[in-house]
């Protein structure tokens, strides 16, 4: 063994448990489990490679081995596309889609970590090298920390306040509030509706968040998110009974209409509160033009 061995197994090490520190498998089911996992793990785990093997090529001063770099990151922008796919080909078979917006952004996510996995592993093997072990655990520890905020972006309850409604019908006009929803002429439907259909407002706290929850991607990943974690009584070829989201074009609220098969109003408001805010989504519409 050289003094290199020690240092590249201690930043492999880390930058692959920051990986799977990254990794989770949440509500949404994805990725899946377990070949999805294995497949951004072993991902993870070259990344971390990459970063660790950047410094000792520099110190050696074989400064080509570096231009790897720049191969790995064309690499991972073919993640990006394979989420990108895999998740449009699933989003065909979803009673209630997730809808191109949360696809983008939950593909960027993917590439994104593993150029963190790159940072990481690079900065710990330089502190290893530079200075001393211990060094390199507080830069593995501080980078654990900055990766947690990196991965904690806005929730709708950042940016809306969220209210239950009640829902109405004048004639055949389905209304959340005073939001026009859609046309039910079926008198059975309007009975299902009524009997399991819930209702909310989001109220925008600021003007400029009016233009992001006006999004087609954010409503659809809300009407998504609450699908998947409360059910949604419906089936294929049922059209009357699919979750709709309208907007008021006065002041910019946004009236939410879902049919879960867990009827539960605390449990809808926080989900629908913990709807993450999709980056493609936000604008900023007030802001000042330097």
């Amino acid at each position: 063994m050289n003094e290199y061995t020690y240092p590249i197994l201690f930043g492999i090490l880390v930058g692959t448990a920051m990986r799977v520190y990254m990794l989770r498998t949440d509500y949404r089911q994805y990725p899946t489990y377990l070949h999805g996992k294995i497949i951004h793990l072993s991902l993870g785990f070259i990344a971390a490679s990459l970063g660790t093997i950047a410094i000792p090529s520099i110190m050696e001063k074989e400064f080509t081995a570096v231009t790897f770099l720049t191969l790995a990151a064309s690499q991972f922008r073919e993640v990006r596309n394979m989420e990108r796919n895999t998740l449009t080909e699933m989003d065909a078979f979803e009673l209630v889609p997730r809808g191109n917006t949360y696809i983008e952004g939950i593909a960027v996510a993917f590439e994104s970590r593993n150029y963190l996995v790159i940072f990481t592993s690079f900065i710990v093997t330089l502190c290893y090298l530079a200075v001393n072990l211990w060094v390199a655990i507080g830069a593995a520890i501080v980078a654990f920390i900055m990766c947690t905020f990196w991965m904690s972006g806005s929730k709708l309850s950042d940016i809306v306040t969220v209210e239950e409604s009640t829902l109405s019908f004048d004639g055949a006009g389905l209304y959340v509030d005073n939001i026009y929803i859609m046309n039910i002429g079926l008198p059975e439907r309007q009975e299902e509706i009524l009997k399991y259909g819930m209702g909310f407002i989001l109220t925008p706290k600021s003007f400029s968040v009016r233009s992001t929850i006006a999004n087609l991607g954010q409503r659809q990943a809300i009407l998504h998110d609450v699908s998947v974690s409360l059910g949604v009584f419906r089936d294929s070829g049922t059209p009357a009974l699919v979750p709709l989201i309208k907007r008021d074009l006065n002041d910019g609220r946004i009236g939410v209409f879902i049919l879960p098969q867990l009827q539960d109003p605390l449990r809808a408001k926080e989900v629908i509160s913990a709807v993450p805010v999709l980056e493609n989504a936000i604008q900023m519409p007030s802001k000042k033009i330097d």
